[in-house]
């Protein structure tokens, strides 16, 4: 009988042959990250957190996460962040779709981060739902205040930039390229197929939600607005008015 109840796992491992610079083919253990990260419980739930760490030690040497996620539980990405940079062998990431929100503070727990041309990775603010007086609303406030905290300490570590500018880009819910991710540290090199000479496009890409719903705003002010007159005769809106009336009571 098992002991644990049914967990609806969103990981999955595969064992697959791996060819290494030298040519030599030997047995790799990769990781599929595909989907929501935590879908169900992963906060104060032992089980899930105790069978991912124990498939994760079930083997040694170097493994391959694969992550196409638009983020998740930021919980259950700490805790799979903290699993990987403590596991013993080599970690490589490639992301072959995105890594958005928690997959992105997975990701920087590479020893090496591939992305795929087409792919793409973004980071911002963590979000959280408070009910409650003033005081439960303060508590969420320091509460989130803390988790980013947190989650500038994995970009740091990975990209060696200034505090105050990963709190901007997550303040702005930045979304990088491949290009822009390399630039920028999050990611080492683009992912390649095993073709020679294939030309890897150079279009390097940053936008911000903020800096989208700004530009769109200033584009619809622009369009509504009214243009001043050229005469400079014009009667006020006030001055009209009081022709109308004197107009009305003529007799």
């Amino acid at each position: 009988m098992n002991k644990h109840p049914t967990i609806n796992k969103f990981w999955r491992w595969q064992t697959v042959n791996a060819t290494n610079e030298s040519g030599e083919q030997s047995l790799e253990r990769t990781l599929f990250l595909n989907g929501t990260i935590a879908a169900e419980s992963w906060f104060d739930d032992d089980v899930t957190p105790a069978v991912f760490k124990s498939e994760l030690g079930e083997g040694d040497g170097p493994i391959t996460v694969w992550i196409n996620s638009p983020g998740g539980d930021c919980v259950a990405a700490a805790q799979i962040y903290n699993m990987l940079m403590d596991y013993k062998g080599d970690v490589t990431i490639k992301i072959d779709g995105i890594a958005a929100s928690a997959a992105s503070v997975i990701a920087m727990a590479g020893t090496k981060v591939l992305m795929s041309p087409v792919s793409m990775m973004m980071i911002h603010n963590p979000a959280t739902v408070a009910f409650g007086d003033h005081n439960e609303m303060e508590k969420a406030i320091s509460m989130l205040a803390s988790v980013k905290d947190s989650i500038i300490n994995a970009y740091e570590i990975r990209t060696g930039m200034d505090r105050k500018q990963l709190s901007k880009l997550m303040e702005n819910e930045t979304w990088m390229d491949a290009n822009k991710a390399i630039e920028y540290g999050f990611a080492d090199d683009i992912l390649k197929r095993n073709t020679e000479n294939m030309e890897i496009p150079q279009v390097s890409m940053l936008f911000s939600q903020t800096s989208v719903v700004n530009s769109l705003k200033e584009k619809l002010a622009a369009k509504c607005s009214i243009p001043k007159s050229k005469h400079t005769d014009c009667l006020s809106a006030k001055d009209c008015a009081e022709r109308l009336e004197l107009i009305k009571n003529w007799r």
